[in-house]
């Protein structure tokens, strides 16, 4: 037979066999890359073709091939390689059998014909329907690998599959690696993150050497392939050998939502008014500031954000794709989430491959924002004066409709100052940054440099020096002045005789103020033009930091000399500028986003008239979308205020709720409840599912479990895989992220929790909540007291 024709091939041809297999080709590249695996060979699946055409001389080339192969004293490991493993849309990891430990051509043909014979198995089948799989296109190749003497196996993954963070996880047992498939076994696990270790067990029968070369070797191979990896590896005690590499498919649907950054911008609870105006609107200007960054994409403001029991988390799963075609470091989105280990130093953003590529839309970027202060000085203008005329104290004759149309003629201009609300503070941050670092080249602290000194105009937005010298004038009164107007309200002091003076100071102060309020975000709070009494009693009993300027220095007393000095002075008077404009812009969208409440109020008080609405404040409770068709007739009114009470009610619930501040998914996860038991495990299938448990402990129970029941196990091999088609979601007393629970779970995209202590001794129906994520098991529905004396 010739070399061209021959059914077994060595992987380390330079020419891998079309028909070897996914498993096959991804050995292939390893090997090719430079890292190291056991001596293998490939069985294409000519053979496995022949084999199911009843072509009985395929037996008889084969075992001829095989015994050229096989050496006397070896072992070898016998392999699936079919077209459909490790794929990227689905793996089929763990459906086929792997046979170890043979050591003859007669036993590597009776293992291959134990893999080829699972192609058709009845677990395998389920599997097929379930994953909606085409029977006919499953092809067959093996792969014969030379055993290699198993001191620690284990598996590893460059990222974490369960929830996409960056960071490598590894698993572990002593001996050889089918523990962690088959048998049920509990590995080590160590969680490696940026240079620090999140989990790391107290082992002494593991090296701590060769779990750090795991990790740098994962790491190098991810970055070589550029994709996130799993992969299966083995040491005999001195060199480690890759034994199979599989990209990560699991992490690809799962959107990340953190709260770090909301709880700057809309913290705690947001009513749904607020929500249907602030998300739009803020989110919409940062979509347009994307766009001009990486150019079209599928972002949408809705996409950016959700609500969580009435809590905003931003979609960082969106903004981690933007940061990808940037091409900036993984590691800058996981620190805006609040995630970053302790005494993780920042990284630093280096030109790459995927930023060349948006190197012309990137300077055209910049050259436009070089020159912006021109855009603002153009158009901040009208955008004031388009404010200015939505600002309204009388409604005259105007229909709700023509209120409607106020609102969104006011939300058009709101947003294109949420633009410049955006990019003026972004660009004073980038002018203060290289001010700070040119300023520590003479040793000069940028917190300790006064950067807008004697700048006048800085006063019109802020109302602390509007307030001190309000004060400073009420102190110089005389006692008795004094004294009777510390027990007066606003609307008394109002009518004093010989206030003229101090009295229109005040009233301008609360004219060009009085749109603050505790919140710039959430216009159903009071304004300070609404509560004037609140805002006079500031006022009068207002007390400043004292010696905040005298710490600081000039410009103009820094020590420098000639270019240095013109450079320095050029960015400092841009720093100066921006700091400036960003005082104005915000100033002026706060007064704009407050304009909302004014319409909004109007629309509440025709509403209560009406009866539809029990309080003004009521609308706060309504979306716009509601608001709307109500306004347009497609709706009734009558309806209103049963939702008002629906949600107040369940914004109080909320009010107790604790939640996490990074959440997976698109479902609301479960939630801390008071005197539930909570188990602990591992989470390697994500997801939430609350059900009936069922306990199975082997093939006498399998009649149990029902549909969408909660299958409770000690371990399960490939013969339970029907049993998961069912399930709703599974929880096992052992295994790890490579356990067959955990790697069928996650092919039928069920919750799995593993490594859950006696958990098989609960009763039948417990009532669990199961979190895939986090690796909580909650028993819920007053089924605690029995469940936990079981486990006890």
């Amino acid at each position: 037979m010739s070399q061209k024709m021959r059914l077994i091939t060595p992987i380390i041809s330079a020419r891998l066999d079309t028909k070897a297999g996914n498993k096959a080709k991804n050995l292939h590249a390893l090997q090719k890359a430079g890292y190291q695996i056991p001596k293998t060979w490939v069985c294409n699946w000519s053979a496995f073709e022949r084999y199911q055409a009843n072509d009985i001389s395929v037996i008889e080339e084969l075992k001829t091939e095989l015994e050229g192969i096989c050496e006397p004293g070896k072992r070898y490991a016998v392999r699936s390689s079919a077209n459909v493993e490790d794929d990227i849309n689905q793996s089929f990891a763990g459906q086929f059998k792997t046979v170890l430990d043979v050591d003859s051509a007669d036993q590597i043909l009776q293992a291959m014909w134990a893999i080829w014979a699972t192609a058709n198995s009845q677990p395998v089948q389920t599997y097929i329907q379930t994953q909606f799989f085409q029977r006919k296109g499953l092809l067959m190749a093996v792969i014969i690998q030379e055993m290699v003497p198993p001191f620690v196996s284990g598996v590893s993954f460059s990222k974490n599959p369960m929830t996409g963070m960056d960071e490598v996880v590894v698993e572990a047992v002593r001996g050889r690696g089918d523990q962690l498939v088959q048998e049920g076994t509990t590995p080590y696990r160590w969680v490696w993150k940026w240079g620090c270790w999140l989990k790391q067990p107290v082992v002494d029968e593991i090296s701590q050497t060769l779990i750090d070369k795991v990790v740098s070797g994962t790491r190098e191979i991810a970055k070589t392939f550029d994709q996130d990896v799993d992969l299966e590896w083995v040491s005999d005690g001195q060199t480690l050998y890759w034994l199979q590499m599989r990209q990560i498919t699991t992490i690809s649907g799962v959107t990340v939502y953190s709260n770090k950054l909301a709880k700057e911008m809309l913290p705690g609870l947001v009513k749904p008014l607020i929500w249907s105006i602030n998300i739009p609107l803020v989110n919409g200007a940062w979509v347009r500031v994307m766009t001009e960054l990486v150019g079209k994409n599928d972002l949408t403001p809705e996409k950016m954000a959700k609500a969580f029991h009435y809590r905003t988390y931003f979609n960082m799963s969106i903004l981690g794709d933007i940061f990808k075609r940037l091409g900036m470091p993984p590691e800058s989105l996981e620190m805006m989430m609040g995630v970053a280990p302790e005494g993780f130093q920042s990284p630093k953003m280096k030109p790459n491959l995927k930023m060349m590529r948006l190197l012309p839309r990137l300077m055209v970027f910049m050259l436009d924002k070089l020159t912006f202060e021109r855009r603002i000085l153009k158009e901040l203008p009208v955008l004031e004066e388009e404010f200015a005329r939505h600002y309204r104290e009388k409604w005259g004759e105007w229909s709700d409709g023509e209120i409607m149309k106020g609102i969104d003629a006011l939300f058009d201009t709101a947003q294109k100052m949420a633009y410049f609300n955006i990019v003026g503070p972004l660009l004073m941050m980038l002018y203060n940054g290289s001010l700070k670092s040119e300023l520590k080249k003479v040793n000069v602290d940028f917190d300790h440099l006064q950067v807008v000194d004697g700048e006048r105009d800085l006063g019109q937005f802020d109302p602390a020096p509007w307030m001190k010298a309000l004060n400073q004038r009420f102190r110089n009164m005389a006692d008795q002045d004094r004294e009777a107007i510390l027990h007066l309200s606003f609307d008394e002091f109002m009518a004093m005789d010989k206030m003229d003076g101090f009295r229109e100071d005040v009233l301008k102060f609360i004219q060009h103020f009085g749109h603050l309020s505790d919140s710039g975000n959430d216009f159903s709070q009071i304004p300070w033009r609404e509560d004037p009494d609140t805002l006079f009693k500031l006022i009068l009993h207002y007390e400043p930091e004292p010696g905040l300027l005298e710490k600081k220095i000039s410009f103009e007393n820094i020590p420098l000399k000639g270019v240095h000095r013109w450079v320095l002075r050029h960015i400092y008077r841009r720093a100066r500028d921006f700091r400036l404009f960003r005082e104005r812009i915000s100033f002026r969208y706060t007064f704009g986003y407050g304009l909302f409440r004014i319409y909004f109020m109007e629309l509440a008080r025709r509403f209560v008239s009406r009866g539809w609405l029990q309080a003004v404040n009521d609308i706060f409770y309504i979306y716009l979308p509601e608001i709307r068709a109500v306004v347009a007739g497609e709706t009734s009114a009558n309806d209103l205020a049963g939702l008002v009470e629906q949600r107040k009610r369940e914004m109080e619930n909320a009010q107790q709720v604790v939640l996490p501040q990074i959440i997976f998914g698109e479902e609301i996860p479960p939630v801390d409840q008071e005197g539930k038991c909570v188990l602990n495990g591992v989470g390697t299938s994500g997801g939430y599912f609350e059900g009936t448990a069922k306990v199975v402990r082997g093939l006498r129970d399998f009649s149990k479990i029902e549909q969408s029941e909660i299958l409770v196990i000690p371990y399960s091999d490939v013969s339970w895989t029907p049993l998961f088609a069912k399930a709703g979601a599974v929880v096992s007393e052992s295994g790890g992220m490579l356990s067959h629970s955990s790697i069928i779970a996650r092919e039928y995209h069920i919750p799995c929790v593993v490594s859950v202590p006696d958990v098989t001794l609960l009763p039948d129906g417990t009532r669990l909540l199961v979190n895939g994520y986090s690796g909580e098991v909650m028993i819920v529905n007053g089924a605690e007291k029995s469940a936990v004396e079981g486990i006890e």
